[in-house]
């Protein structure tokens, strides 16, 4: 029988949660970062996909669950202060990030202006179907 021991091996903030970054496999990419509670932490475990939990609409967020852009996951790291985890995914679509880009970190701070660094792959009104 399964246990759960190891979700108490994890430094939880006060309000039950542990920051996730993202990074793809095959490039290292880093794809985004959330945020999981246990049970996302333990369904993201079971299900072999990423389950996060939505702090604003506070509840949980099953990657790709509107979008179709599911993470795979391959691997799962725990940092050395045991309060940041590292997922190791094969990202669905090639696109992680709601504004239809590859990758959520998409503006590079140049002088004093944010420059955008990756294109739109997809406009996000046709991933979600809003104009459907």
């Amino acid at each position: 029988m399964p246990t759960d021991i190891w979700l108490s091996r994890i430094n939880w903030s006060e309000d039950g949660l542990i920051p996730v970054i993202a990074q793809e496999a095959h490039s290292g990419t880093i794809l985004m970062v959330a945020w999981m509670n246990r049970e996302a932490l333990k369904l993201t475990v079971e299900k072999g996909e990423a389950v996060y939990w939505s702090r604003s609409r506070k509840k949980l967020w099953y990657k790709g669950e509107e979008s179709g852009h599911t993470q795979r996951v391959k691997d799962i790291f725990l940092d050395c202060d045991e309060d940041v985890l590292l997922l190791i995914v094969e990202q669905t679509g090639g696109i992680a990030c709601h504004t239809g880009r590859h990758s959520c970190f998409f503006r590079k701070l140049e002088g004093n202006h944010w420059i955008l660094t990756a294109p739109v792959i997809k406009d996000p009104e046709k991933i979600y179907n809003k104009n459907e």
